[in-house]
């Protein structure tokens, strides 16, 4: 009974092999009959690797993007919150070490802003007050460099006219009552500006005032909007962003310490005068990228050709820009690319790109948002985060917690 079933199994399967391999070859002997195919399975999996990187690059950028025009739109506010930030990487530790010899943090705080407000003052009141000071005999000395040069295009190889000069001249104040117009709209822009200035002076006061009255709160608060898996990693990256913030703060003060008794130790070799507010001018000016580097180095090749003529020009014009490039080339690179964990060319890159995109501040910030967004980001991939602790619900410790509104279940 048991061979008889089986036999008829076996029969069963070889008349279905049978009948499966006739329609098998009927409809090969269709010519419209065509096997069907995945369209997805017969790209290559290169290709299939290179579309999924390409649409997530294409999406990271986008937000990239996004945020880029966010910033530019509302710059007038971001540009002072980042200046806050600046400075406060810099009061934040010397706060820190007031309030541990025992300082109230009140007096602290007050003792870091009042310092850092009469340094910058006193900077400026010496170099402001040295040029005031010599301003009358820089404007008779102008007045002979300028009779000095009319008299060499007159007198000098180039044999020009005074009828000629004269017209020239006259050519100049014609377009300058022209472009009056112009003029009115840029004295206009420039109050504008003025305007935004002192408003953006006072938001970056403010801010700094705060960050050190109550900054690792304010931080606190950040982290908790995060889930609470993700609390660990951002604290983490963000301590490490802010050690990074303080370490590029520290290197820019030598970096412009070095412009500064460079430019004014080779005015003072000179001998052109004013050197000591050039110098003051110059470390002041080495804060604003491009700009500021531009102005205190024109400032101090006029000054030069005024008072010591031509040769001692050119030489001072020669001092300002050898040591323009051993900070553009050098000190910035190498220096900076140690202390903020940034390579070089990285540094340089960085520099040009925020430049391009953002004029003044991008090329300002570029290095610092680099670092930062570097060393965070290499610390969430190093994975460090995975062993530690979720920081706690932090407590309320400053009162300016309380004029916050309170959301339901939530420690702050």
């Amino acid at each position: 009974m048991t061979e008889a079933k089986g036999t008829s199994r076996a029969r069963r399967m070889r008349v279905r092999r049978s009948s499966t391999s006739e329609r098998a070859y009927r409809g090969a002997e269709r010519p419209d009959a065509e096997p069907v195919r995945d369209a997805a399975a017969s790209v290559p999996y290169p290709m299939r690797v290179a579309a999924a990187w390409s649409w997530r690059l294409l999406l990271v950028g986008g937000v990239l993007a996004v945020v880029i025009f966010l910033v530019i739109q509302l710059r007038l506010v971001i540009i002072p919150v980042l200046v806050a930030m600046l400075i406060s990487a810099l009061l934040v530790p010397f706060s820190e070490f007031l309030q541990r010899h025992r300082w109230p943090k009140g007096l602290a705080v007050a003792a870091a802003m009042v310092a850092t407000l009469a340094f910058v003052g006193g900077l400026l009141t010496l170099g402001i007050s040295q040029i005031v000071r010599g301003s009358a005999d820089l404007a008779e000395q102008s007045v002979v460099a300028w009779e000095d040069f009319r008299a060499w295009l007159l007198e000098g190889p180039l044999h020009v006219t005074s009828q000629q000069f004269d017209q020239v001249v006259q050519q100049v104040v014609e377009a300058a009552q022209q472009q009056s117009g112009v003029l009115v709209s840029g004295a206009l822009s420039v109050s504008s500006s003025i305007g935004h200035f002192l408003a953006g002076l006072l938001l970056a006061l403010f801010a700094t005032l705060f960050i050190l009255i109550d900054g690792r709160g304010i931080w606190d608060w950040i982290v908790g909007i995060f889930p609470r898996r993700a609390r660990a990693a951002i604290d983490g990256a963000g301590r490490s962003g802010w050690s990074t913030l303080e370490n590029f703060v520290r290197v820019q003060i030598f970096v412009a310490a070095i412009d500064a008794v460079g430019i004014g130790l080779g005015a003072l070799l000179l001998g052109v005068p004013l050197a000591i507010p050039i110098a003051v001018l110059v470390f002041l000016g080495s804060f604003i990228p491009i700009v500021g580097a531009v102005v205190t180095g024109a400032l101090a090749v006029f000054v030069a050709l005024v008072y010591n003529g031509w040769g001692i020009a050119l030489a001072m014009l020669g001092v300002v820009l050898l040591v323009q490039q051993v900070e553009g080339h050098v000190l910035q690179p190498l220096i900076m690319g140690t202390a903020v964990k940034v390579h070089p060319l990285g540094v340089v890159v960085a520099v040009a790109t925020g430049s391009l995109l953002a004029g003044i501040p991008g090329a300002l910030f570029a290095v610092p948002v680099a670092a930062v967004a570097n060393v965070m980001i290499m610390y969430i991939s190093g994975g460090a985060w995975r062993q530690a602790e979720p920081p706690p619900p932090a407590e309320i410790r400053s009162p300016l917690w309380r004029t916050v509104p309170q959301r339901p279940g939530y420690g702050r």
